[in-house]
């Protein structure tokens, strides 16, 4: 799913605001995540899952067209844990 596809079902759902009002809700919660996440804390949604950075330490590297060693410097990344429920109904749904 897209972003814009998220805001259509949301406003479809919520006849009662607008779009645009719709829109600055999904982009308040993203930022709000992102920032928390820049800040190197975590950000838990009970049934859905958390997201967390992880380190990567720097380690030496290969180039995949020349096969060549290069160096990738140390990094923080997004990590995303799914929540219990999430999972449940997923499986439920693949069954």
């Amino acid at each position: 799913m897209l972003r814009s596809e998220l805001i259509d079902k949301m406003h479809k759902d919520n006849e009662h605001l607008t779009r645009r009002d719709v829109e600055r809700v999904v982009a308040v919660i993203l930022e709000s995540v992102i920032q928390t996440l820049e800040n190197g804390a975590r950000v838990e949604l009970r049934g859905f899952g958390a997201f967390s950075t992880r380190h990567r330490a720097a380690r030496a590297g290969r180039n995949p067209r020349t096969g060549g060693q290069v160096f990738v410097s140390e990094k923080h990344v997004p990590f995303f844990r799914a929540g219990k429920e999430l999972k449940q109904r997923i499986d439920d749904s693949a069954k």
